[in-house]
């Protein structure tokens, strides 16, 4: 692959995430495809999931994020918005698998994200205290998440 056509795929990724930032997801889909035709990423796969979330397609999010992961398996972003997707299905069980392995993952940022989804899962699961251990992770990680200070706190009204 050449350095060009590299560079043309990157900025056909900004582009349709800024595309995505604004609302145009019938545009940002488009964009995200054309840049996974010249060199498919597993940042393009994983944002246009992401964009396929925003359009209420998770079926079609969870395979984009699949395709990510066997692009680069150490990128944990997949892993965590796949558990997430699970999650708004319903699968609590089948989202924690994937939330473990983005805690795990070798190449991933936010690593507050996948312990408030696992909150989240257990929780749901009326696991109070694998809810709670979890979103006092992601609290230790990043202490300003006020997503999960606010889990923390419903939790605590809900078990006192």
């Amino acid at each position: 692959m050449s350095l060009d056509k590299l560079s043309q795929a990157w900025e056909l990724l900004q582009e349709a995430f800024q595309a995505q930032t604004e609302g145009d997801y019938d545009h940002a889909v488009e964009l995200y495809e054309k840049s996974i035709a010249i060199q498919p990423t597993a940042e393009a796969h994983t944002f246009l999931g992401w964009t396929f979330h925003f359009q209420g397609k998770l079926d079609a999010a969870i395979e984009q994020c699949k395709r990510a992961i066997e692009i680069d398996p150490d990128f944990g972003n997949p892993y965590n918005d796949i558990g997430a997707y699970l999650i708004e299905l319903g699968h609590y069980d089948e989202a924690i698998p994937w939330l473990e392995r983005a805690t795990e993952a070798k190449r991933y940022d936010p690593r507050h994200f996948p312990y408030f989804n696992l909150g989240r899962a257990y929780l749901a699961k009326e696991m109070y205290a694998r809810a709670r251990e979890n979103f006092q992770k992601a609290l230790k990680i990043e202490p300003r998440y006020t997503l999960a200070r606010d889990a923390l706190e419903g939790l605590r009204r809900l078990v006192n």
